[in-house]
């Protein structure tokens, strides 16, 4: 049955006569998730999150709709990782501009940016945009900073974790080798103690900081611990997209 919520399954029947108050764009990255998880990870969590988040907030009677995924990211830090796909931001920049023309001529106003990867980086960007469109309300979000992963999971970690491992082993648990097959996501830490304390940065070169490209243990994942990570940042993105649909944005400070 097509979900009226998702326009890639949704049809012209349906949206003829529709009202859209807020498109979803979910936006991943097409890399290597240390060797038990698939190169689509960012794309089954992007996915799996902002349709089940939605479902929430339409049947809540939320106008949205989630537009499709788009599967490659910034991954310029990796060009030594086989087949892990790169979009430079000067080619998000073009695209977000292109889909954004395509809403603000048909008088979808306001877009949210559900990103999924750690190197995207939307909010300049969106400045920029926000410039060329005034019409528009333009935002971007980061689900995998919505929650305090303490209260979750045991070892913490930025890619293919215990965090990741989990939601995978919950969303599409047949993509995951065994748990004894992952390496140990062992971060290799700079050696100016400054970059790791977050007030300095650089890129970092991902073949150098890891030897599994994992950062962080996923032996203590499970399904179990996923579907519960899975509901509440969904129940807390479906109160999101309610926000943001019913958002007057010339009346949003109080």
């Amino acid at each position: 049955m097509p979900r009226p919520y998702i326009l890639a399954e949704t049809n012209w029947k349906h949206l003829k006569d529709a009202t859209v108050e807020l498109a979803i764009l979910p936006w991943g990255a097409t890399e290597a998730h240390n060797y038990h998880l698939p190169y689509a990870t960012d794309n089954i969590e992007a996915e799996g999150l902002a349709y089940e988040a939605a479902r929430l907030a339409y049947e809540r009677g939320a106008k949205i709709m989630v537009l499709p995924t788009i599967p490659f990211g910034v991954n310029s830090g990796q060009t030594d990782i086989f087949l892990d796909m790169n979009l430079n931001g000067s080619t998000q920049l073009a695209i977000l501009r292109d889909l954004i023309q395509v809403l603000d001529r048909q008088g979808v106003k306001k877009l949210l940016v559900f990103n999924s990867h750690g190197g995207n980086t939307f909010k300049p960007l969106l400045k920029e945009l926000g410039l060329e469109f005034p019409d528009m309300f333009l935002c971007t979000s980061n689900w995998f900073q919505a929650m305090d992963k303490t209260q979750y999971f045991e070892e913490m970690g930025d890619h293919a974790d215990e965090m990741e491992t989990s939601l995978v082993m919950y969303l599409r648990p047949e993509l995951v080798l065994p748990l004894d097959e992952a390496g140990p996501g062992k971060e290799n830490k700079h050696r100016i103690a400054a970059f790791g304390e977050g007030w300095v940065s650089h890129e970092r070169r991902w073949s150098q900081i890891t030897d599994d490209t994992g950062v962080g243990n996923p032996r203590k994942s499970s399904a179990g611990k996923g579907e519960r990570f899975f509901r509440d940042v969904t129940a807390k993105f479906a109160d999101l997209f309610v926000e943001l649909a019913a958002l007057d944005v010339d009346n949003m400070y109080e």
